[in-house]
């Protein structure tokens, strides 16, 4: 049970006692402020009955006991315990007895102030001694330290044991408690991003026929928010960290993703994390110059690990285009326009004489989904300099061509069921065969003016038989599109790269496939995640094995997956915005519906949007018709 509202994080399990081992505990900027808290009400710890998110940032646990002699098997009280992600805890006793009671509560407290990193890889070391504090308690380690108040102030405090004592008197059938409050010392502003005036996300609402489509957009919404930290140099500036509870920072490739499946919402988390990306671009005369520096990341057993700095660096000019069509204003735009810039004139000139975009490292292969996102950059940074005076475009647009053209030459294998691409080609020219998920970059082909899809490495034939790959039951788990199909060497149904399905991809291959006009294999795969989706309570984690779908199944959780994770979260966003094919044109004020025509979810509606900084609702009806129902002023239909 992991509650999120960055920089605090509580993890727990649905006991809800806090015991100090594994994971447990509570975090603040991922340092572990408090690792033990067991709740003993006369003695006895209550027993646990349900665990259950109330939000992304808060859980609430329920236990029962029998307090009263003579009453037989039925409990007479119940503790409640509401545990919030920046450290507070209110603990109440309900009491159904029909005479007053005074009961004893202990709560034994301990924290070792480990880092998170310590936790999970078993180091965290023992408790430290505690102190009094005003109403509670306190520890210091070796810089840091963190304490513990308490309403209201405890009976007795007893520091060696870590114990706050209280005597609850409650009345008949009514309810006492006392509330926890946990901080680190010096901690600042301890309110999440996401709670917030200042938080960048729009209050958008689905309704329709398929009721899951409320939870799954509320549920989303809340786990990016829950996700938001701050630039520490630039508060103003808000990015989406990766995921909890691994992945609590910045990671420029997924940070830049998020924000861009979540430009319905509005574009300022679109121009917070540009600002602090643009930030760390590295400078200077050397072949990185211009690259926003990423981690390397496993790939599977097939290739060796990717560079998310190269994809980081593609995706920062396609963000910026893309958030200027949905309302970034110009002068937001010219800013950051600098960064896409030195992006665009390191692909270039990584490029050179050749076709391909090679990997950073030495003698690394030259992988399909980075030609993609490349060519995907090229195109829309070609029209974003070009609507903003600047030269280059003409020579991207030629580059983009020539890569077309190659691609479909060095990547496509031709067979006799139709062929397929290949996953990379290795520095000698030999084709890595396996087929996977990372393909469907190859259908993000980006946005560009009047609602048009700017073109894809594939022709549409090509694209027609990709489609046709990915809504094999190979590839289509009945769950979401499989990383690597069942048939491929090395497959595993929990492999992070080797099976199991990655909720983002999933989500780029249902868009993908629909502005393709595959529609089938996008319903398909939209149904897969709906229903994965409702099986997980809305709160979809990052990836989950790839098992088959059956009867009464449900898809098995990976024990190393985020939960939440940001482009999970901002998939959600995209999944049921794609549902509405909503393509828009804020400097041409148009906007272009293009539904789903099948309408596969019945009717939907989509309230609280926001393009060109104004509200944006639309209503999609059981025949596959869209029509507008709020817009900012002016907005008009596109083509």
């Amino acid at each position: 049970m992991i509650c999120v509202g960055l920089p605090g994080l509580a993890v727990s399990t649905e006991q809800g006692q806090l015991t100090g081992q594994g994971l447990e505990g509570i975090y603040h900027a991922g340092r572990r402020v408090l690792s033990r808290c067991l709740v003993r009400v006369a003695g006895r710890e209550p027993i646990p009955v349900q665990a259950q998110m109330t939000g992304a940032d808060r859980v609430r646990f329920v236990g029962t006991l029998r307090t009263s002699p003579n009453v037989g098997p039925d409990p007479d009280v119940m503790v409640e315990r509401v545990r919030h992600a920046d450290g507070t805890e209110r603990i109440t006793l309900h009491s159904a007895a029909s005479r007053p009671l005074r009961l004893p509560v202990e709560v034994a407290l301990g924290s070792d102030l480990a880092l998170l990193g310590a936790v999970v890889a078993g180091g965290a070391g023992p408790e430290l001694p505690a102190g009094v504090h005003g109403s509670g308690l306190r520890w210091t380690g070796a810089g840091s330290g963190s304490w513990v108040t308490a309403e209201p102030p405890p009976t007795d405090v007893l520091a060696s044991a870590g114990l706050l004592r209280w005597e609850l008197e409650i009345p008949p059938g009514g309810s006492a408690g006392v509330e926890l409050r946990v901080r680190p010392d010096a901690a600042g502003a301890t309110r999440p991003v996401g709670r917030t005036a200042a938080c960048p996300l729009a209050a958008a609402r689905a309704t329709g026929d398929d009721p899951r489509v409320t939870g799954l957009l509320r549920t989303s919404i809340e786990d990016l928010q829950a996700l938001l930290l701050r630039d520490p140099a630039h508060p103003a500036d808000i990015f989406p960290a990766a995921g909890a509870p691994w992945r609590c920072g910045l990671a420029p490739a997924e940070a830049l993703t998020a924000a861009r499946m979540a430009l319905p919402l509005g574009t300022r988390l679109a121009a917070g994390t540009l600002r602090s990306l643009a930030r760390t671009q590295l400078a200077g005369p050397g072949s990185q110059s211009g690259m926003i520096p990423g981690p390397r990341r496993d790939a599977g057993t097939h290739l060796p690990p990717g560079c998310t700095g190269t994809e980081a660096t593609l995706l920062f000019p396609v963000l910026l285009a893309e958030a200027r069509r949905w309302g970034l204003p110009q002068q937001e735009t010219e800013e950051l326009l600098p960064a896409a810039e030195r992006c665009l004139n390191w692909l270039r000139r990584t490029v050179g004489d050749g076709i391909h975009l090679p990997d950073p490292q030495p003698a690394g292969p030259v992988r399909c989904e980075t030609q993609a996102h490349a060519h995907r950059a090229a195109l829309l940074g070609a029209d974003l300099l070009d609507a903003c005076g600047r030269p280059g475009g003409a020579g991207l647009r030629e580059w983009a061509s020539s890569l077309r053209t190659a691609f479909r030459d060095d990547f496509w294998l031709e067979d006799s069921n139709g062929g397929r691409p290949a996953a990379a080609r290795t520095p000698d020219g030999r084709p890595v065969l396996h087929l996977g998920s990372t393909a469907a970059h190859l259908l993000d082909t980006g946005l560009l003016g009047g609602g048009r899809s700017a073109e894809g490495l594939l022709d549409k034939t090509r694209t027609g038989q990709l489609a046709r790959l990915l809504g094999e039951p190979e590839r289509d788990s009945g769950w979401g599109l499989r990383t690597l199909g069942v048939q491929e060497v090395g497959y595993n149904p929990f492999g992070h790269r080797t099976g199991a399905v990655r909720v983002h991809e999933t989500a780029v291959a249902v868009a993908g496939l629909a502005a393709a006009d595959h529609e089938k294999e996008a319903t398909s795969l939209l149904r897969g995640l709906l229903a994965a989706a409702e099986s997980f309570g809305h709160r979809l984690p990052e990836m989950y094995a790839a098992e088959r779908r059956t009867t009464a199944s449900a898809p098995l959780p990976h024990p190393a997956a985020c939960r939440p994770a940001a482009t999970t979260a901002a998939a959600g966003v995209l999944l049921l915005t794609t549902l509405a094919g909503i393509r828009p044109d804020a400097p041409a004020g148009t906007v272009t519906l293009r539904p789903l025509r099948g309408a596969p979810l019945g009717e939907l509606g989509l309230t609280g949007l926001r393009i060109a900084g104004a509200p944006f609702s639309v209503r999609v009806s059981r025949l596959g018709l869209a029509m507008v129902e709020e817009a900012a002023e002016g907005l008009q239909p596109g083509g």
